[in-house]
């Protein structure tokens, strides 16, 4: 069982940075996959960036590849998102997820989700 709570999110201007934090409670961090996912009002929840239980392998959505960094301390059980270069159309909640499985997937595949976190890039 994980339960994750976020937290970094808030407005920006184009340009800027944030760094979105994800934490997750129990002592089994390491044994699942994270990702970050986001969802913009009237739109789909989208994949954003994935890193596995190690850390040692990352995937990214091409339109934040370059700017985006997923990371995570194992040791603090948190994950984190760098946002940089954002831009207006990058205005969404996002939400951090868990999994078990090896690869990224798709949302559905997630077992464990965070509340969200709101994100505003001004222009």
């Amino acid at each position: 069982q994980v339960q994750l709570v976020e937290s970094g999110g808030g407005l920006v201007q184009a340009g800027g940075s944030l760094r979105l934090s994800c934490a997750a409670s129990g002592r089994t961090f390491n044994n699942y996959a994270m990702a970050w996912f986001r969802q913009a009002p009237g739109k789909e929840r989208e994949f954003v960036a994935f890193i596995t239980r190690s850390g040692s392998s990352t995937n990214y959505a091409d339109s934040v590849k370059g700017r985006f960094t997923i990371s995570r301390d194992n040791a603090k059980n948190t994950v984190y998102l760098q946002m940089n270069s954002l831009k207006p159309e990058d205005t969404a909640v996002y939400y951090c997820a868990a999994r078990s499985g090896t690869y990224w997937g798709t949302q559905y595949d997630y077992d464990y989700w965070g509340q969200g976190t709101q994100v505003t890039v001004s222009s």
